[in-house]
């Protein structure tokens, strides 16, 4: 055997270990394959610098090299000089030192004519966890399939296929994310999710993870991928996720039930929740709500489409002492969940002669108060076969019923109040001038839910001392009495404020700090213009406010966002930018707030743009600022605007 000096001066990469695995020494190549410095790699444990998947290896080749005479080798992974291991074909012998020390010397095999060697424990570990596993060259682009799980060869039908290929067989969603692995220069990918189009059985669904990896310590880097079959389990999870699904739907509902029935204002509102929702939420094919008239003690019946009118006319004005299974469902507060039509006539043998007995085959009665409470009505859920009412469902009905009779109490306690703080919210909007030099003006205002909701919409036209003429529109938060109180107070602040500055963005700014030192519990958005009648020049500033009209009489329009600031009342320090434009002659502006061009199915620019539209052929058929008003609120209105509408139609005449 050969010195061990001659050992170390090797070309190829070698160590001389002691018996318990410590580097007695090494030379420079075997420094570099480790991945650290000669002096960081003596008196170290040579297990210890390598990755923990090959220390187990290793230890059985030490143990075998330090026993035996035997030639010993195992393919081992190194960590490398740089992102990607180094996969090399080691070999372990016996060495004596001077004065009978023994050692054992590992070194690299040159293995440059059969780097496939290298490949085994990787095809061979890929077989046993029923993997897949394939090379990817980068200087040739093709993938070559190595073996392991006979299911996961379905994308490689050659053994040899290019990059392309491979790709055209990747789903268009996931081809970007396996690119990018691909090419990345990391040493290991995370696992990655892909779906492969194979021949037989269609799609398939992947786990996918990339190692960088150089064959042999001065050999070619390529790019090893892992693929681990998750059709299955993708199917599995598919299902659970659906099953998951259907159920958070179904929370969802009951939660967007239950949130309707709490946030309902009007009786009108809380009778669209119940009718729109009540059948659908507990599998029904039919709902009724009959409600208690405060004044005659009466029963008001409505339903869904799907029970004929002329039965609920027939039940219209029942009265609480008729026999029938609604009418003592509301009078005594207890629920009745009747699962057949004979269970109905052996009950109340007397609502054999009442039309609606015909109408459906099971039906489930819950009461909006409880037991002992004043009777103020009940909702119904009609079945068209038997039908019994689980424990859970009878729970769940009875709690969303209580939701909606304690929705119905509010609504009527506060429709006084709600009737007088409308009247006091249109008292506080202002009565703008009759003759403003210059200009043409007229505003709408319309409350949300037809009037019987308030809001903190408004609008103000005022002529500053030096004969400029002001201009705002707003909204405040809400839709209360104390929304109203806010928009009283930031437009009688605004007024106060104004005719001590010179542009519009310094009274936003002197507002907002205004509202902030107050500690305001509200918040308001607004848009204020400053226009010269003398030149129709127009300083415009918007605190998070919706953005301007302009049309004109040619019939063409615009969109003019201003530039300003946040909402009003929220934040300290803040100014607000302006921008400077001329009003030309026999052109309008349109200042709107968001209930005007958004609602229910309306986005934001749709709005404007249909907003635009109207004011801009209002102006082409010569209708004046009033009519032009006029038209843009009909149109709010008729689309079931569900906030406040406020329009200021400013013309330069």
């Amino acid at each position: 055997m050969d010195t061990l000096d001659a050992l170390m001066r090797r070309a190829e990469p070698s160590a001389l270990l002691s018996l318990d695995g410590t580097i007695h020494s090494l030379n420079a190549s075997m420094a570099t394959t480790l991945g650290r410095p000669a002096e960081q790699c003596v008196g170290h444990d040579f297990l210890g610098v390598l990755p923990a998947g090959q220390r187990a290896a290793a230890e059985n080749l030490l143990t075998h090299g330090a026993t035996t005479k035997s030639v010993a080798m195992r393919v081992l992974q190194f960590p490398g000089p740089g992102s990607a291991h180094v996969v090399s074909l080691v070999e372990a012998r016996p060495a004596d030192l001077a004065g009978g020390h023994r050692l054992v010397w590992v070194h690299v095999v040159d293995a440059r004519n059969d780097l496939g060697s290298l490949l085994i424990p990787f095809r061979l570990a890929a077989a046993a966890a029923d993997l897949g596993l394939w090379m990817y060259s980068p200087q040739d682009h093709q993938l070559e399939w190595l073996g392991g799980a006979p299911a996961l060869a379905a994308p490689f039908p050659e053994a040899s296929v290019s990059l392309s290929s491979l790709v055209r067989r990747v789903h268009p969603d996931d081809r970007e994310a396996l690119g990018r692995i691909i090419h990345s220069t990391a040493a290991q990918s995370p696992w990655i999710s892909l779906r492969f189009l194979t021949e037989q059985d269609g799609w398939h669904h992947v786990a996918c993870q990339i190692r960088r990896i150089r064959l042999g310590y001065d050999g070619p880097e390529q790019v090893f991928g892992v693929f681990r079959d998750e059709t299955q389990l993708e199917e599995g999870r598919q299902k659970v996720l659906a099953a998951v699904s259907a159920e958070r739907l179904r929370a969802d509902e009951i939660a967007a039930f239950a949130s309707a029935l709490i946030t309902a204002a009007t009786e009108q509102e809380l009778q669209q929740v119940v009718l729109a929702r009540v059948a659908a939420t507990f599998g029904g094919t039919g709902a009724l709500l009959a409600l208690v008239d405060n004044r005659t003690g009466l029963l008001r019946v409505s339903s869904d489409a799907s029970v004929d009118p002329r039965q609920i006319a027939a039940m219209d004005g029942l009265s609480l002492g008729d026999p029938l299974p609604l009418t003592c469902v509301v009078r005594t507060g207890e629920p009745q969940f009747i699962p057949n039509r004979d269970e109905v006539i052996r009950r109340w043998p007397q609502a054999v002669c009442f039309p609606w007995i015909d109408s459906f085959a099971a039906i489930s009665i819950t009461p909006l108060s409880p037991v002992g409470d004043q009777p103020v009505g009940a909702w119904a859920v009609t079945y068209d076969s038997e039908h019994h009412s689980s424990p859970d469902e009878r729970a769940l009905m009875s709690t969303l019923a209580d939701l909606a009779g304690q929705a119905l109490k509010r609504t009527r306690l506060q429709q006084a109040r709600i009737e007088l703080a409308t009247a006091l919210q249109e008292s506080m909007l202002p009565t703008l001038p009759e003759h403003l030099p210059g200009l043409e003006i007229a505003a709408r205002y319309q409350p949300s839910r037809d009037g019987l909701d308030i809001g903190g919409d408004w609008y103000d036209a005022f002529v500053m001392p030096d004969g400029t003429v002001a201009l705002e529109i707003g909204d405040s938060q809400g839709h209360d009495v104390d929304a109203a109180a806010f928009m009283g107070q930031v437009r009688a602040s605004i007024r106060a404020i104004a005719p001590h500055e010179s542009k519009p963005g310094t009274v936003l700014t002197r507002t907002n700090e205004l509202l902030v030192t107050m500690d305001a519990a509200r918040f308001a958005s607004c848009t204020m213009l400053y226009f010269d009648p003398r030149d129709g020049r127009v300083i415009g500033a918007s605190a998070g406010h919706v953005p301007l009209l302009c049309v004109r009489e040619d019939g063409s329009r615009d969109i003019r966002e201003l530039p300003g600031g946040p909402v009003l009342g929220v934040l300290p320090g803040t100014d607000y930018l302006e921008e400077t434009f001329t009003l030309e002659e026999d052109t309008a502006l349109i200042m709107l707030t968001d209930g005007v061009v958004e609602g229910p199915g309306l986005t934001l620019d749709a709005g404007l743009e249909r907003a635009g539209t109207l004011a801009a052929q209002a102006l082409h058929d010569g209708l004046n600022a009033d009519a032009t008003a006029e038209r843009i609120l009909d149109a709010a209105v008729a689309v079931d605007h569900l906030d406040d509408v406020a329009v200021l139609v400013v013309r330069r005449a």
